[in-house]
Parts: C-alpha cells; structure tokens; sequence
C-alpha cells in the first residue's frame, strides 16, 4: 500500500517536475527559432536538395538545356526561399515576443491603476459620509475600478496564452515558463530606401520566382522558335512568355510599394517613439512636483499616486512605442529582403 502511495504521488508530481523555466531576450529567442525552427529545418532541406539535383544534373552530359535551367533555377530559388524564411520567422518571433513582454508590464500596470481606483473609491466613500460629495461619485469609483478590474484579469488571462504561442514557436515544451528581459533599443536605420530598392529583384522570392518564370517561358520561345516545331507550339510559347512577362512586371509593382510603405511605416514609428520618450520626461517632471508638492503640503498623498500611475503609463508608452519600432524594422526587413534588425544571422 506504501509502494501504490509513493508511486501515485511521483506520477502526479511528474508534471510539475517537467516544468522549466527558460530565460530569454530577444537576440536569443530570434536564434533559437533560426536554429531549430521547422520552417527554417525544412527551407535548408529544401536548398540542400535542389543544390545535390543541379550537381547531378550538371555531372549529366546528357541533360537537355531545359532540365539544367530548371534544376539551376530550383538551387538559386531555394537559396533565396532560405534567406527569405528566415526573415519572416524573425518577423513572426520578434511579434510574439513584444507582444508577451508587452502583456506582463501591462499587468503591472493594471495592478497600479487598480490600487488608484481602490484609494479614490475609499476617499469618495469618505466624502460621502462627510457630506461633501454625493452617491454618484461614489457609484463612479466603483465602475471605474470594476472597469479597471476586469481589464487586470484579462490582462493576466492573455499572458499564458501569448508566452504559449512564443514556447510553440520556439519549439519549448507545453507550459514552459518563460521569462523575457527587456527588449533592447532598437537599432537605427542605416540604409536608404534607395539602398533597399538596388538589387530587390534578386533577394526577394517571390520576384525571384516571377523572373525564373519568365527567364524559361523565354527559353522555350527560343527552343521553338525554327522551322521543325509546329507553329503552334510557338504560338503558345510566346503567349506564356506575355503572360509571364506580365506577372513579373505585376510582382515588382506590388513589391516596390510594399517596400516604399514599410519604409515610410518605419520613419513614423521612430518620430513616435521621440514623442513617447518626450512624454515619459514630462510625465515624470509632473511626478517631482507634485513629490515636491506633498512634502510642503500643498498636495495630498492621492495626487502623487496618481501621478506615479500617469509616469507608469508614460513609461509603458515608450515601451510600447519601441516595440512598434522593433516590429516596422521587422516588416522592413521582409519587405526588402534585407535584415534591418540586426538579428538574423
């Protein structure tokens, strides 16, 4: 009976012995999902794959040109598929990422804002005894910190759910405990939109893709174009190589403004993150005064609780403000091909 006992008490404190806690910043959670992500795993299949194909073919002396261009396009497509995979998996964790760190400073404060409310319920309660403010005031405290009390408990709901999505991508294990450092100041832009524009052709997939389109519809044109094909199969060779044409031509315009909006998207994000920061001074300037204030008792201990929550919020702005920054540079990033955040190695 002994034995059964300890045995159920292992097996039902298995679960809780498998829990971990795994500490991350943001460098290291783009990384690890670079190393081991599946997306990531399988684009480097794939770009092996294609260069073993085009050795092959090229040790062949009797592939036909339209067999080599084909397995010398897949090898190109699937060394820019890689590059490409890895910009958008770094997209997808840098999100995941704020959007968890973002969640646990809300909570925080969500708590402070509630312990306000809690303190401005109790002076209107006391108003009221005193007869110097009505039930109405005191109905207001109470909805106000009800309000404020439902958004801490769904703030503290989302969390779990936003550090599982994290976990998932990162391949951690269910219920993984993680705990995120404080993202880093985002870098600053050290290229042009004319910088990012040379050369798109080349690195992004989908326009390298439209171009191999068109490139062998050309091929084939060329292939056809003598006197023992039928003319029919020309005629249909040069009808792909219009409609080919016309893709990639329809591939470049989307790309380009694409790319001209992530740039001006990331321009307003770094001129917002100066106004948060501005913000943030002058709410703290107000939190001096009215400490100032209370110490010559001009000011009572409620104003600076609520100015302590005022420069909490303002802080939370420029947090949040440096995240919208980091997720424009990740756009970006996707956007041009490039990697602008200087975290994909």
């Amino acid at each position: 009976m002994k034995r059964l006992s300890l045995t159920l008490a292992l097996f039902l404190a298995a679960p809780l012995a498998a829990a971990q806690t795994v500490s991350l910043t943001l460098p290291d959670a783009v990384s690890r999902a670079l190393a081991t992500g599946p997306d990531v795993t399988t684009a480097r299949a794939n770009l092996q794959k294609a260069q073993a194909t085009l050795r092959a073919v090229q040790a062949d002396p009797t592939s036909l040109i339209t067999t080599l261009t084909q397995a010398q396009q897949g090898a190109a497509a699937a060394e820019v598929t890689l590059a490409g995979t890895k910009l958008n998996i770094a997209q997808t964790v840098i999100a995941q990422y704020l959007a968890a760190f973002e969640a646990a400073q809300r909570i925080a404060l969500n708590e402070a804002q509630v312990a306000l409310d809690e303190r401005n319920l109790q002076i209107a309660q006391a108003r009221l005894k005193a007869r110097v403010a009505t039930q109405l005031d005191v109905n207001r405290a109470q909805t106000n910190l009800n309000q404020n009390r439902q958004e801490l408990a769904d703030a503290r709901a989302q969390l779990p759910v936003l550090e599982a999505q994290l976990a998932r991508t990162l391949g951690l294990n269910v219920g993984t405990d993680l705990k995120l450092a404080a993202p880093p100041a985002p870098p600053k832009l050290s290229v042009t939109l004319a910088g990012l524009q040379s050369g798109l052709e080349k690195r992004l997939p989908t326009l390298v893709q439209a171009a191999q389109g068109a490139e062998f519809a050309a091929l084939q044109v060329r292939i056809s174009d003598n006197d023992y094909t039928p003319a029919r199969t020309l005629q249909d060779a040069q009808t792909a190589l219009a409609n080919a044409q016309r893709d990639l031509e329809g591939a470049q315009r989307g790309a380009a403004t694409q790319l001209r909006d992530a740039y001006r998207a990331l321009q307003d994000a770094q001129q917002k993150v100066d106004i948060a920061r501005q913000q943030a001074a002058n709410a703290q300037a107000a939190l001096a005064q009215a400490q100032a204030r209370l110490k010559a008792g001009t000011a009572a201990a409620v104003e600076v609780q609520q100015a302590q929550v005022q420069a909490q919020q303002a802080a939370f702005g420029v947090t949040q403000a440096q995240d919208n920054l980091w997720r424009a540079l990740a756009a970006l990033s996707v956007a041009s091909g490039t990697d602008v955040t200087g975290l994909v190695r």
